[in-house]
């Protein structure tokens, strides 16, 4: 299988995130994790995946000189985006109610982007999952935002957290990319550069 086809590989990850640390380890990866801060600014002429793309390669562009022959880095970028535009990671808990609130009873999209980038070619997917929430009280948003503290995360809620189980009613497209890595997307392209 794809850990099989991998074994002459070196999969680097460029995420603290531990969501996508969980998904690697399902797969039966093979990892190592190495950081480096990046400053996630993009033009705003960027809109949806354009936006994610920009920064999963952006992202890639910190370690290009440090790459050797068979290694393979994985860098993403997951954004919410609503009303036409995109719905960051909150600031602060006051943050968190406001965008909570502006997902409740209505639809938006979670965009995620990898980059595989090895010494000799560069790879880019995507997609996009559609969320629908209920409507949701002020009760059951300061509820969740401060038992489950989500100021890491886009949109300011985890799929996989209590909110996601109460509010969420329709759901179109794949759950790991709500959660955090289209881990579809990565066993494919995986695979299409890994051949034997």
């Amino acid at each position: 299988m794809l850990n099989e086809k991998l074994k002459d590989y070196n999969i680097i990850l460029a995420s603290a995130s531990p969501r996508r640390h969980a998904f690697l380890k399902s797969m039966n990866i093979d990892f190592e994790v190495r950081l480096h801060p990046v400053d996630e600014v993009y033009p705003d002429t960027l809109k949806g995946t354009e936006i994610t793309d920009y920064l999963a390669k952006l992202k890639a562009e910190a370690f290009k000189r440090q790459l050797k022959e068979k290694d393979i880095l994985i860098t993403s970028d997951t954004i919410v985006w609503l009303d036409n535009k995109p719905v960051e990671k909150p600031k602060d808990k006051d943050d968190a109610f406001r965008m909570i609130k502006s997902l409740s009873n209505k639809t938006h999209e979670v965009m995620t982007s990898i980059c595989f980038t090895q010494t000799n070619q560069q790879k880019l997917v995507n997609t996009t999952t559609k969320v629908t929430f209920k409507t949701l009280t002020d009760d059951e948003i300061w509820y969740y935002v401060d038992t489950y503290k989500p100021l890491d995360k886009a949109g300011a809620y985890g799929i996989q957290e209590w909110i996601g189980a109460i509010a969420i009613t329709n759901i179109e497209g794949s759950y790991n990319n709500v959660v955090g890595l289209p881990t579809h997307l990565l066993y494919e392209t995986l695979n299409s550069i890994a051949k034997p």
